[in-house]
């Protein structure tokens, strides 16, 4: 597996004074360094690192969400009354509750 395909962020931790990189598909990992391009380089050496250790063992690493098919379909379960609300709001809208839900984003 290729580190450059994960998913990363970088963000500020007030807490530590220092920028974090993080990485989606390994949630246990971050790299802390006091700039955003080293806490992004950090994080994804450390990934490298991390697969190179998986791979020398045979674990089988996750996919990154890079690599994944998405069917733009998925399924939410709400209460009736949020269900009702988003209903109504997208009736106030003049579209589908499908378009209404896809809008916000």
């Amino acid at each position: 597996m290729d580190a450059k395909k994960y998913t990363y962020r970088v963000i500020w931790s007030e807490e530590d004074q220092e920028f974090i990189g993080l990485c989606a598909e390994f949630p246990s990992l971050s790299w802390l360094s006091p700039t955003q391009a080293k806490a992004l380089s950090g994080i994804v050496k450390l990934v490298g690192e991390v697969l190179a250790d998986m791979q020398a063992n045979n674990e089988v690493p996750p996919e990154p969400l890079s690599t994944r098919t998405f069917s733009g379909r998925f399924v939410v379960r709400t209460t009736p009354e949020i269900h009702r609300q988003l209903v109504i709001r997208a009736e106030e809208n003049g579209v589908s509750l499908n378009r209404y839900i896809n809008s916000m984003f």
